[in-house]
């Protein structure tokens, strides 16, 4: 796809990764439509560049995924892109027994529910909802994923794991579906990235990862934008996810 002929859509717009990538594709040229929940980020977003539009929603809800759908077509005149960025997380062992008291404390149904919703089904809807589009359009089109090295396990992530590995899985069935409607299906999957979950975590914690880090660094937002640029441009990719680590589940 050639970015200036881009109508596309990134969840979670409002702050880190999303909103990189919103950035990075309206100045290559792309119309983008940003979707966030917050308000507040999307209105500081739309006034960085005057390629983007925001629409304030929840990935979760049908009825929203719908509209933004909508909003992007009546914006811009078609969607031919998406990146399902949106995701939260919500870590806690599955079952721990404190050492000194003997009580168990277990992760909550919420917990586990919250990032089902948000990770793996708001994906689900919004993957829907603009291949729908695409295909009743006849456009083509490219949609990417963005996954996580946890999806290969992490502890204290049951939760997220699960979606992230659900993401990839998604990735190469709908890359083998839609592929007869010329429509894209790529994942990305970043390892530590330097965002505002990072900077929020203790030097000793930030440096104890960094350690197992082939590479000894975090990743930076652009570098993950690379590969989801990598996969709108490249023609002939679909149905893989890539892993942008430093090196980290080699």
């Amino acid at each position: 796809m050639d970015l200036q002929d881009g109508k596309i859509i990134v969840t979670g717009a409002a702050s880190g990764l999303g909103r990189c990538f919103a950035l990075n594709f309206a100045r290559s040229g792309a119309k983008v439509l940003g979707f966030d929940i917050d308000e507040e980020g999307l209105s500081e977003l739309a006034g960085e560049d005057g390629n983007i539009e925001v629409f304030a929603g929840n990935v979760t809800s049908e009825d929203d995924v719908k509209s933004c759908v909508a909003a992007c077509v009546d914006a811009f005149g078609a969607v031919n892109g998406l990146v399902n960025n949106a995701g939260i997380f919500r870590d806690a062992l599955l079952v721990k027994k404190d050492r000194k008291s003997g009580e168990l404390k277990t992760m909550s149904l919420q917990d586990w529910q919250s990032v089902i919703d948000v990770n793996l089904t708001g994906t689900f809807l919004c993957t829907r909802e603009v291949a729908a589009q695409m295909i009743d359009a006849e456009d083509e089109g490219v949609i990417v994923n963005i996954s996580s090295v946890s999806r290969h396990g992490n502890q204290g992530q049951t939760n997220y794991s699960a979606t992230k590995a659900g993401v990839v899985a998604d990735t190469k069935l709908w890359g083998e579906e839609l592929a007869r409607y010329k429509i894209r299906v790529g994942a990305v999957a970043p390892g530590f990235t330097q965002t505002p979950i990072l900077d929020a975590m203790r030097d000793d914690v930030l440096e104890k990862l960094v350690g197992q880090v082939p590479l000894r660094r975090t990743g930076r937002p652009e570098e993950i934008y690379q590969a989801v640029e990598f996969i709108f441009r490249c023609d002939y990719f679909t149905g893989r996810c890539i892993d942008v680590d430093g090196g980290l589940t080699l």
